[in-house]
């Protein structure tokens, strides 16, 4: 049974909205691994819109992107009535930034699709994997249990992209 405390309104909105946006758009409907799909949507979006950000600029659209997810998918959860539903991956889409934060953008269009495919890589690779008692995190209520694994396999990753890039640079 779903979990959780909706925010207020939310009821209220119609099922088209809250699923299109728990769904981003239809990406959570196509199979198979919709939750790959979504990350890497997360991804184009985070070239396409943040990577030449501020990190000023990327933890706030963080912040919304997280407000946003843990809202949204808390009330599309309550709505389809299963806990953690698959085609629910705008937690996927909205944590990409996380794994990107503090890394410097490559000048090269061939190392920043490296850097791109190796933050999606990893954070694919801990969301599915769940390490570290990650999976436990699920167990929080309602939307923040769907979005915080997420952000801890986000974190992960970032940390980690964090040491490449180290290697990488002073490999030379």
């Amino acid at each position: 049974m779903p979990r959780g405390v909706s925010l207020p309104g939310m009821d209220k909105l119609p099922d088209w909205l809250v699923m299109a946006v728990a769904k981003v758009l239809w990406i959570g409907d196509l199979k198979p691994a919709p939750g790959t799909l979504g990350a890497l949507a997360g991804t184009v979006f985070y070239a396409v819109a943040l990577q030449d950000t501020s990190n000023g600029a990327k933890l706030f659209a963080i912040v919304v992107l997280l407000a946003i997810g843990s809202i949204f998918c808390d009330e599309a959860e309550k709505r389809i009535g299963t806990t953690d539903p698959g085609c629910v991956v705008f937690d996927e889409f909205a944590v990409m930034p996380i794994v990107f934060m503090g890394l410097a953008t490559p000048a090269s269009l061939p190392w920043r699709l490296a850097q791109l495919f190796a933050g999606f890589a990893l954070f694919r690779a801990f969301d599915i994997a769940k390490p570290y008692g990650i999976s436990r995190i699920q167990d929080l209520p309602g939307g923040l249990g769907i979005v915080a694994d997420d952000v801890v396999a986000a974190v992960a990753s970032c940390a980690i992209m964090h040491i490449l890039t180290f290697v990488a640079i002073h490999a030379r």
